[in-house]
């Protein structure tokens, strides 16, 4: 079996022969390979060869491939049946475990995507505010709603533009984009649309233009602004809860949302979202109140088995510490050698996430982000392939790293990026 031929086999009966976009390795003028298996922090191919993993299932794999303990979790969820369509212990125990990192969220329901929980977030926000609109952040990435598959037109904020045939005009019209970074757009789009706005949603670290960390006084603001007009605050922790500390983004700036979305590293490599806020707000949710919103597979008990394991995995002493620490040892490489090589190079990295961008110097937004040189880095995710790494395969997305990334597989990236970047 060769990956070729996976790839025209997918082709014949996958819509595009990916089920999600960026699998397909288009961004990046490749085709992609087909995975085997996966151990620690290394991903096999179909055809034998080894590549260290910096994509972890796009975050959710935080203590990487494998780990004994969320192996054990599902093994021994599996032995009571797969599915129930009913309550469980272990849609508690997770719940517990999560409020008890979160104190913004005293209340959580369970759903199976991240994007099924921003829908869900957003429509509770709309009941609790009787309000429409949505205020979002240009290059935010918050699932594939069709209300939040809206791009920002020219000027300092818009009303939002459809992304994608088939979102409505009127739809995609409900959602505002602003500048990351900017509160002087957030303010003038509160103003213009006062008592309008039901939500204002934000990665509080942003990770789908590329990692963007907030300036000082930036989530602060947010805060301020939305108490003061009765905007529910949003924050879409898919990526960054239990991956920049336990608490998340939140715990890490000292900034409280009234809701927060969470996904990814919670269900421990199964599919799974959620989202919380106050008891009053999350009151609202039926059978207590009046806002509908159902699964038939929300909170099912493996993925809530193995999300239990990787969290009691995440609280043992030392483990964001070597997340940093790793992290920055890598920064602090690529930016060292990238410049040997006169290759114009910037990095944020917040927590156990960084993006090198191929530019002079590292965006504060979605729109500096865009400037930065993606066929340069096209070429240079080929070449990383090549040696055996494997990279987000689109230069704007976030690198991520797991537990399992020790000081050898650093150096192992570092003399990979060293041949990569000869003639880029």
């Amino acid at each position: 079996m060769t990956n070729a031929a996976c790839w025209r086999k997918a082709r014949r009966v996958l819509a595009g022969g990916v089920n999600s976009p960026v699998r397909s390795f288009s961004a990046v003028g490749s085709s992609p390979f087909f995975v085997d298996r996966g151990e620690g922090p290394y991903l096999w191919d179909v055809e034998g060869k080894r590549y260290l993993d910096y994509v972890g299932s796009w975050g959710a794999l935080i203590l990487g491939h494998r780990h004994p303990a969320v192996m054990r979790a599902v093994a021994g969820a599996l032995r009571n049946g797969t599915c129930f369509g009913t309550p469980t212990p272990q849609e508690t125990a997770l719940a517990e475990a999560i409020t008890g990192a979160f104190p913004s969220m005293e209340q959580v329901r369970f759903v199976s995507s991240g994007t099924e929980a921003v829908m869900s977030a957003i429509r509770l926000a709309r009941a609790k505010t009787s309000r429409s609109k949505v205020l979002k952040f240009e290059g935010a990435y918050h699932g594939h709603a069709d209300s939040l598959l809206a791009r920002a037109g020219s000027g300092m904020f818009t009303l939002g533009l459809p992304s994608s045939p088939g979102v409505p005009l009127h739809v995609a019209a409900d959602t505002i984009s602003v500048s990351f970074n900017g509160l002087k757009g957030v303010a003038e789009a509160v103003r213009r649309h006062r008592r309008e706005i039901a939500c204002l949603i934000v990665e509080p670290v942003m990770a789908n233009s590329g990692l963007i960390p907030p300036e000082p006084g930036f989530l602060e603001g947010l805060r301020r602004l939305t108490r003061e007009e009765g905007i529910v605050l949003i924050f879409d922790e898919v990526i960054t809860g239990f991956r920049l500390c336990y608490g998340g983004a939140q715990k890490l700036y000292g900034v409280e949302p009234d809701l927060t979305v969470l996904g990814k590293a919670i269900g421990g490599g199964f599919p799974v979202g959620a989202y919380g806020g106050g008891r009053k707000l999350m009151g609202l949710l039926s059978p207590a109140g009046p806002v509908y919103q159902a699964g038939t597979l929300s909170g099912h008990p493996v993925a809530m088995a193995a999300g239990l394991a990787t969290l009691e995995a995440l609280r043992r002493p030392g483990v964001y510490r070597r997340l940093n620490e790793r992290a920055g040892q890598l920064k602090k490489g690529l930016l060292a050698l990238s410049q040997r090589a006169g290759v114009p190079a910037a990095v944020h990295q917040t927590g156990g996430l960084l993006t090198l961008f191929f530019s002079k110097a590292a965006p504060r937004n979605a729109a500096q982000a865009k400037r930065s040189d993606s066929r340069r880095y096209a070429r240079y995710f080929r070449r990383m392939l090549k040696e055996g790494v494997y990279l987000p395969p689109s230069s704007f997305e976030a690198w991520f790293i797991s537990a399992a990334h020790g000081r050898r597989q650093i150096d192992e990236t570092l003399a990979a990026h060293r041949a990569a970047l000869r003639g880029l």
